[in-house]
């Protein structure tokens, strides 16, 4: 089965998420860093008093971007959370620009589908990600129309917009790069990610078992069908 490794391919995500955070840092700093230099370079023939409303404007920009940050981490962001029910769900998306919500359930393509967003989690503190169990959140996955596991619903200001279902739309196999979900993702806005950077390295060394074809009875087996509309989610 697919279960094996489980417990080092945790503690490999772990240690890339972690990884991925102080990376985060960095590369924030650095990028500040880049576009300062560059704007004082082109700025050289300025005199002293120009240069240093331009500094002034540049510290005033990156307090406001270290402050939106924290107010995202403050409401979640930056890590990958399990929610639970549509309470949860609803407080979570309340006032939120962006969540992407993983509808799982306990089997292989889901936690495939984990370790790439955790990795996403911890790189765009721009959106918020987290997890729902569909089985043990019928209500909720009814409502939003979720047939097939793993499904993200794509929320924007309270709405689902969009959805990704299953692999197809990242490879059809479970060795894909974090960066296919990446582009996706971005495509509908949901993260600020042009794309072609090497920022997803971490996540292609680590092929998840020699990309086999997803086995169909792990999640196209719940597709839906007339004869059992109601048992989707059965076993």
């Amino acid at each position: 089965g697919g279960h094996r490794g489980g417990g080092a391919m945790e503690a490999m995500v772990q240690a890339q998420v972690q990884a991925a955070l102080e990376n985060q840092v960095l590369q924030v700093a650095q990028a500040m860093e880049d576009q300062i230099d560059g704007e004082l370079h082109r700025l050289e023939n300025m005199d002293e008093d120009d240069l240093e409303r331009v500094k002034e404007r540049r510290l005033e920009q990156m307090k406001r971007q270290q402050a939106q940050v924290q107010r995202w981490r403050a409401d979640g962001h930056g890590e990958y959370r399990e929610i639970f029910g549509e309470k949860d769900f609803f407080k979570e998306t309340k006032g939120v620009e962006r969540m992407v919500c993983h509808f799982y359930r306990e089997n292989w393509p889901c936690k495939v589908m984990d370790k790439h967003l955790s990795l996403l989690a911890a790189r765009h503190v721009e959106t918020k990600f987290v997890k729902v169990h569909a089985e043990k959140s019928p209500f909720l996955t009814e409502k939003l129309k979720i047939w097939m596991l793993p499904t993200l619903a794509l929320v924007k200001k309270e709405k689902v917009e969009d959805y990704v279902v299953g692999f197809d739309e990242l490879g059809g196999k479970d060795d894909f790069p974090t960066e296919h979900l990446a582009l996706r993702l971005a495509a509908r806005s949901m993260i600020n990610y042009e794309g072609g950077s090497e920022e997803y390295g971490a996540a292609q060394g680590d092929q998840v078992q020699q990309g086999r074809s997803v086995r169909t009875s792990d999640w196209r087996s719940m597709q839906r069908t007339e004869s059992d509309e109601d048992s989707d989610f059965d076993d």
